[in-house]
């Protein structure tokens, strides 16, 4: 459903703020990776591979301020730290899913084009005339 004129300025603004959170590929995994329950700091930052301790810890605390995430601490020794998805959180999955399948179906086709693409750039481009 398409806004309407007068909401367009409210809802770019809107979407931009959200995109600056969801948008980046850190919180994409992390959301992605939470879907099936709590789970520890460590096992998430196994799960995706490539992230630092320094990101992964920013990613959780901006997903938790954002109310996408909670952060429970369980008094043991040594303490145990579980993340999992909010109801906010879970209701983000669908568009998630979506890009997930998205991106899976139609990488091989945009690296394709990527390689197309440079391929043509090395060749000398003539000016329009």
């Amino acid at each position: 459903m398409s806004p309407a004129p007068e909401n367009v300025s409210a809802n770019c603004t809107a979407m931009s703020d959200i995109l600056n959170r969801i948008g980046d590929k850190w919180s994409v995994m992390v959301v992605g990776r939470l879907r099936g329950g709590p789970v520890r700091f460590n096992q998430i930052k196994r799960d995706i591979g490539g992230i630092s301790q320094r990101m992964l810890t920013l990613t959780l605390r901006n997903l938790e301020r954002d109310g996408l995430v909670t952060r429970t601490v369980y008094p043991e020794i040594p303490p145990r730290v579980e993340y999992q998805l909010t109801d906010l959180g879970q209701s983000l999955q669908p568009a998630i899913s979506a890009l997930w399948d998205w991106a899976s179906q139609h990488h091989p086709d945009i690296v394709k084009a990527r390689a197309r693409y440079d391929s043509d750039a090395e060749q000398p481009r003539h000016a329009a005339q």
